[in-house]
C-alpha cells in the first residue's frame, strides 16, 4: 500500500473507490507492466478520475517511473482491447498483465473505460471537476477587439461587425468579425448563404505598412451546375479594393482534383467569373490522409525503431511530405501579403487546412506571434475562436475511436511551428517545452482551452466560467517555457525552407517514450541554466554600468560569460 500512498494528486483529482480500504479508501491493483524496453516489471496501478498511475515495486530509475505516469489526456486510451492493452494517442501502447482473481481484470477494464471516456459514460470531463487555482486567468489572454486594435483596426477600409453577435450569421464563427468597410450587414447574410457552413471571408490579419490582408473563409457553394452569386463576387472585389490589389489571390488549400470533386456535394471553387482574382491550389491532403499518415508514423516509432530501414520507413509514412506542403503553402501566403497583395485562404469548410495556413503565415509575418503571449493569442484567434473542430478531431472523452472525423490537424500545425523554431532558433521567445505542453494538454481534458468545436458551443457549456485555461498554467511559471537564445527582431519576415532536406522528424515528441532515443539531459534543464546565466550576466552588466569605482576598461574585466 505504501508504494502509491505518496502520489500527489491535483486539486479535484480523486482516487477511484474500489474495494474499500481502511487507510487509503482505494484499491491499488497489483499488475505486471509488460515494458517493451525493460521486459516485465512488477508494480501497482492507481486509477483516478484523471489518470492511471503505475509505480514499479522492482528497482528502476526515478526517470523510468516518471515516464509511466499517464494522465487520461496525455495518454488517453483511444481503444481498450484484450483487457490489458491500452492504445494511446501519444504514440504509445501500454500492456499490463493481471492476476486471475475473480473479476479483477473486468474491474480494471470497467474503470478504465469509464474514466478514460467520461462523456460516453455520462461523466463530466475533468476540466469541469478540477479545482486548480492560478494567480492569473488565462481566459484574459485573448480579446478580439484588443488584438484587432493592435493591428491598427478598424480603419477607413475595414470595420468591426457584430452581425454574428448571436451566432446567427455563422454558428461556428466568433462574435467579432472584421469585414470590408463598404459591405452592409445584408450583404454579409447573402454572402453567408453562398459559402459552406456560412463561413464568409473575414479578415484575420492586416499588414501595417502595405495594408494587404489575410482573409479566411470556406468554399463557395458552386455545385455541379456552376452557380454564381453576384454578392459573393462583389464582396471579394471589395476585399481586393481595400488596398488597391490588382489581383486578389485566392489560395485553395486542396488539391485541384478534390476541389472539383467537391462540386458533386454542392461545393466547389472560385472560377473565371471572379474576374479580378487568381486561384492557386496548394495540394494539401484532407483530414483522412493526415490521420492515416500519423498512424503509419506511430507504427515505426513505437516501441521499436529499426535503424536499418529508418529512412525508407519514415518516407513511407509521408508525414514530413505533408508538413512540407503545409509550410510551403503558408510561405506562399506570407510572400504575397509581404509584397502588398491581399489574399483569401480556404479549404472545404475553412476550419482545418485554412487555420494551418493562416496561422503559420501570420507567424512568419508578425513577430508579436513569436512571443510567449503572442503565440497564445494566435492559437486562441485562428484555431479556437474561428472554430477548428477540436472535439471532433481529438474525440475528447468519447470512446468512438473509429470516428472518421478524427485527425491530427492541430498536431501537424504545432509540428510546423517546431520546424520553424529549428530553422530560426533566436526568433521565438518560447521554447520546445511549450509546444510539448500544448500538445499534451490538447488531449488531457484538464483545461477548457481545447474543448468543443466552436465558440458558440463553449458559451453553452460556460467553459470560461467553469474551467481553467491552459494559459493560466503556462503564465504561472513562464520561465520554463522561455527560449534563452531569443533575440527580438521587429518587422523581420521569416521564410523557412520547406524542403525535405531541411525538415526533421520531431524526435522529442514522436519518440520521446523510447529510452534509447531520449537525450542525456532534459532540454528544459539546459534552458533553465542558460536563462539563469543570462540573468546573471545582465545583472552584472547593470551593476557595472552604475558603478563609478573603476574605469570602463577595468569594469569589463569582471564580466565573464560562458556564452
Amino acid at each position: 500500500m505504501e508504494l502509491l500512498a505518496d502520489v500527489s494528486l491535483l486539486a479535484g483529482e480523486d482516487r477511484i473507490i474500489g474495494e474499500p480500504d481502511a487507510v487509503h479508501g482505494a484499491v491499488y491493483k497489483e499488475v505486471i507492466y509488460v515494458c517493451p524496453f525493460n521486459g516485465a516489471v512488477k508494480g501497482k496501478v492507481l486509477i483516478t478520475n484523471y489518470r492511471l498511475y503505475f509505480r514499479s515495486s522492482d528497482t528502476v530509475s526515478p526517470d523510468w517511473t516518471r515516464r509511466h505516469t499517464h494522465s487520461w489526456g496525455a495518454a488517453l486510451p483511444v481503444c481498450v482491447c484484450v483487457l490489458t492493452c491500452l492504445v494511446c494517442v501519444d504514440m504509445r501502447n501500454l500492456r499490463f498483465a493481471l492476476k486471475q482473481e475473480g473479476h479483477s481484470r473486468r474491474d480494471i477494464f470497467d474503470l478504465l473505460s469509464r474514466y478514460a471516456f467520461p462523456l460516453s459514460s455520462g461523466l463530466p470531463l475533468f476540466a469541469f471537476v478540477t479545482q486548480e487555482k492560478y494567480a492569473e486567468s488565462g481566459w484574459s489572454v485573448y480579446k478580439a477587439l484588443e488584438e484587432f486594435r493592435r493591428q491598427g483596426l478598424p480603419n477607413n477600409k475595414w470595420r468591426i461587425s457584430f452581425a454574428n453577435a448571436n451566432y446567427d450569421l455563422c454558428d461556428t464563427y466568433p462574435t467579432v468579425l472584421v469585414v470590408p468597410f463598404q459591405s452592409q450587414e445584408e450583404d454579409l447574410k447573402r454572402v453567408s448563404a453562398f459559402r459552406s457552413r456560412g463561413r464568409i471571408p473575414v479578415l484575420s490579419w492586416i499588414h501595417r505598412e502595405n495594408k494587404a490582408v489575410i482573409t479566411r473563409c470556406s468554399q463557395p457553394l458552386v455545385g455541379m451546375s456552376g452557380k454564381r452569386n453576384k454578392d459573393d463576387e462583389r464582396y471579394l472585389d471589395q476585399i481586393r479594393e481595400a488596398n488597391d490589389t490588382t489581383k486578389l489571390t485566392i489560395f485553395d488549400a486542396r488539391p485541384s482534383v478534390n476541389a472539383v470533386a467537391n462540386k458533386a456535394t454542392g461545393g466547389g471553387y472560385e472560377g473565371d467569373e471572379y474576374q479580378n482574382a487568381e486561384l492557386i491550389f496548394l495540394d494539401i491532403q484532407n483530414i483522412h490522409v493526415m490521420r492515416e499518415s500519423l498512424k503509419k508514423l506511430k507504427d515505426i516509432v513505437y516501441p521499436n525503431v529499426e535503424e536499418s530501414h529508418w529512412l525508407s520507413s519514415l518516407e513511407s509514412t509521408h508525414w514530413l511530405e505533408h508538413v512540407k506542403l503545409v509550410l510551403s503553402g503558408a510561405i506562399q501566403v506570407a510572400d504575397r501579403v509581404s509584397s502588398g497583395k491581399s489574399v483569401v485562404v480556404h479549404c472545404s469548410d475553412g476550419w482545418d487546412r485554412t487555420a494551418q495556413l493562416t496561422s503559420l503565415a501570420m507567424l512568419m509575418l508578425d513577430c508579436h506571434y513569436r512571443t510567449l503571449r503572442g503565440f497564445q493569442v494566435l492559437i486562441e484567434k485562428e484555431w479556437i475562436s474561428f472554430g477548428h473542430k477540436f472535439a471532433s478531431r481529438i474525440g475528447h472523452g468519447d470512446k468512438n475511436h473509429a470516428d472518421q472525423d478524427r485527425s491530427p490537424i492541430f498536431v501537424q500545425f504545432i509540428d510546423c511551428v517546431w520546424q520553424m523554431t529549428r530553422q530560426f532558433p533566436t526568433a521565438f521567445e518560447f521554447n520546445e517545452h511549450l509546444l510539448l505542453t500544448i500538445l499534451d494538454h490538447l488531449y488531457s481534458c484538464r483545461f477548457g482551452t481545447f474543448l468543443y468545436n466552436c465558440e458558440s458551443v463553449r458559451d453553452q457549456h460556460e467553459v470560461k466560467s467553469r474551467t481553467v485555461s491552459l494559459w493560466s498554467l503556462v503564465n504561472s511559471k513562464t520561465d520554463i517555457y522561455l527560449n534563452p537564445f531569443y533575440t527580438p527582431e521587429s518587422g523581420r519576415v521569416l521564410y523557412p525552407v520547406a524542403s525535405m532536406r531541411h525538415l526533421e522528424l520531431w524526435v522529442t515528441y514522436y519518440i520521446r517514450w523510447n529510452p534509447r532515443i531520449r537525450h542525456q539531459s532534459p532540454v528544459e534543464q539546459r534552458y533553465k541554466e542558460l536563462l539563469a546565466l543570462r540573468d546573471e550576466c545582465l545583472k552584472k552588466l547593470e551593476q557595472l554600468q552604475l558603478s563609478d569605482s573603476s574605469s570602463p576598461s577595468e569594469q569589463l574585466t569582471h564580466l565573464h560569460t560562458p556564452f
